[in-house]
């Protein structure tokens, strides 16, 4: 979803659910990831156009979906979608930066852990759409076994991760 670009007198906060992307130019505008446990907040930002944008990835690939599905629910096909829609916007794609926060193994049986480590599989796969793109990930609050708050502030770009019992993080 692309929002307008119309100032506001006040800072509104857009929540990013899953499989959800929402990109724009707006200065007055917070863009929020909430609950990333296994999945992937990806907050991209061109400084120069001052256009940004946010997705919220839950899987790493769409062979693991059905046909219809859309969004940013899959890290193959949301990344690029995230990218092109900000580009629409007047970002520059060399220009965009990222930044990705989640990607935590959130499932505690020892036996089981491997097999569905979505977590890392998320980051993999994200990491991966995003070289195939030449974007470039600038920083990064991944892995662990906790969830996160991923916040992006509109117009300066600025990353804020928190989590229960850590605290705030800019990123």
């Amino acid at each position: 979803m692309i929002l307008p670009s119309r100032p506001e007198a006040h800072c509104k906060t857009f929540a990013i659910g899953l499989g959800e992307l929402l990109v724009s130019r707006n200065c007055r505008m917070v863009l929020v990831c909430y609950g990333l446990g296994s999945c992937i907040g990806v907050a991209a930002y061109d400084t120069v156009a001052k256009v940004g944008g946010m997705a919220h990835v839950v899987l790493p690939d769409s062979s693991l979906g059905q046909s219809g599905d859309s969004g940013a629910k899959f890290a193959d096909t949301g990344i690029p979608r995230l990218i092109q829609e900000m580009c629409s916007l007047g970002a520059v794609q060399s220009r965009i930066v990222v930044k990705l926060a989640g990607g935590a193994q959130m499932l505690a049986v020892a036996a089981l852990a491997g097999k569905l480590d979505i977590g890392r599989r998320n980051v993999e796969a994200v990491q991966t759409a995003l070289s195939k793109l030449g974007t470039r990930v600038v920083s990064t609050d991944i892995g662990g076994n906790y969830g996160r708050t991923m916040q992006l502030l509109l117009p300066e770009g600025k990353v804020v991760v928190s989590s229960i019992g850590l605290g705030e993080n800019e990123l």
